[in-house]
C-alpha cells in the first residue's frame, strides 16, 4: 500500500546497484530485483546474506526495533554539543568505543571515529566522561569527517561499491587510519595503533591526549 515503507539493512556485505535495464544474466549473489517504472533495475547483492528487508507501515517506523534504539544522525540538529556532552558524561568506556555505539550516534564507524578523534585531539583510550568537555571539538570533527567522506564518495574497503558500480575513494585521504608507523601530518612523529573492542585504532600519541 501507499503507506508501506521498505526497510532494509545491508548487513556486512549487502549492496544495491542500479542498472539501466534488467540484466540478461544475474550475479551469483543477486538475491532481490526491483523493476522501476522507468525500466531501470535495482539489484540487491549480498554474498554473506546477513542483510534483511521488511515492509513497515510508515507510522510504525519510529517504533520499529531496527530504529527505535538508534541515536541521532551525526549531521542532524539532534546531534548537538549539549547532547553529546550529556551522552559522554555518564560513560566510563573509552571515548572511541562510545562514539561507535549506534545508540549514541548513528554511522560513526571505526574509520570515521579514528579520524574524528585525531581532528579533535582526543586520545581514543580516554574515558568518555573525561572527554565530555571536548564535545564541541568532537561534534565539529565528526561532522567534518563525514561531510568529507560524502563529498569524496565514501570509504572503500575490500569490495565496497556505490550503486553506480564505482568504488569510493575516501581511503586516500586518511590522517591516521591505516597509517601506523608513518609520520603524523601535524607533528611528524610515527603514528601508533592498538586494538579496541576487536578493532584497530590509529592515533598520534603526541597530538591526542
Amino acid at each position: 500500500g501507499g503507506d508501506d515503507v521498505l526497510l532494509s539493512h545491508l548487513g556486512m556485505t549487502g549492496r544495491f546497484s542500479v542498472e539501466p535495464v534488467l540484466p540478461k544474466k544475474f550475479g551469483k549473489h543477486d538475491h532481490v530485483v526491483f523493476i522501476l517504472a522507468d525500466g531501470r533495475a535495482v539489484i540487491y547483492n549480498d554474498a554473506r546474506r546477513f542483510g534483511l528487508m521488511t515492509l513497515v507501515k510508515s507510522k510504525e517506523l519510529p517504533r520499529h526495533k531496527l530504529l527505535a534504539e538508534l541515536g541521532p544522525e551525526p549531521l542532524s540538529r539532534e546531534f548537538s554539543v549539549a547532547y553529546l556532552r550529556r551522552a559522554l558524561s555518564t560513560r566510563t568506556a573509552p571515548v572511541k568505543t562510545v562514539l561507535m555505539d549506534q545508540g549514541i550516534v548513528v554511522g560513526v564507524g571505526n574509520i570515521y571515529a579514528s579520524e574524528a578523534l585525531f581532528l579533535a585531539k582526543v586520545h581514543p583510550k580516554r574515558p568518555a566522561a573525561a572527554a565530555a568537555n571536548q564535545a564541541p571539538e568532537l561534534v565539529t570533527a565528526i561532522r567534518h569527517v563525514l561531510k568529507q567522506a560524502i563529498a569524496s564518495g565514501g570509504s572503500s574497503l575490500r569490495d565496497f561499491l556505490h550503486v553506480s558500480g564505482e568504488a569510493g575513494y575516501f581511503q586516500h585521504r586518511f590522517n591516521v587510519y591505516g597509517r601506523r608507523g608513518k609520520p603524523c601530518f601535524s607533528c611528524g612523529i610515527p603514528l601508533r595503533s592498538m586494538r579496541q573492542a576487536g578493532r584497530s585504532s590509529f592515533f598520534c600519541a603526541r597530538c591526542q591526549k
